[in-house]
């Protein structure tokens, strides 16, 4: 069974700060974006919720780059999360979702999936 998206404006390009991450609410949730202007590409989406804490706190992580890899640092316990695929580098076997994510013009746009009538209604 293939998962139903949508593309979702969820901020404008001067909401972004660069080289750090803002929160946004999703039909799939919080998702943190994240603009590092020095990459490319320079926009990632990946989920809010931190697995390790239980809280949602990955937007206020700190940016970096391990080995060429675009990570987010968690601020509670400091576990270290790709920006490309969500997996956690010191734990590979959790991950945080990731979005695909584009700007249209100075809308940052998000692709979340959608729970169709007949799953809300189940």
């Amino acid at each position: 069974m293939s998962t139903k998206t949508q593309w979702q404006a969820v901020c404008k390009v001067e909401d972004l700060i660069a080289d750090s991450g803002i929160a946004v609410w999703t039909p799939a949730g919080p998702v943190a974006i994240f603009h590092l202007p020095h990459q490319t590409p320079a926009l990632f989406a990946v989920g809010h919720f931190d697995p390790f804490s239980n809280a949602n706190v990955i937007a206020r992580g700190i940016t970096g780059d391990l080995g060429g890899e675009p990570v987010v640092a968690s601020p509670i316990y400091k576990q270290h999360f790709s920006l490309r695929s969500g997996v956690c580098l010191e734990d590979d076997s959790v991950q945080i979702p990731t979005y695909p994510v584009l700007l249209d013009g100075d809308t940052v746009m998000l692709e979340v999936p959608v729970e169709s009538r007949s799953e809300a209604v189940a």
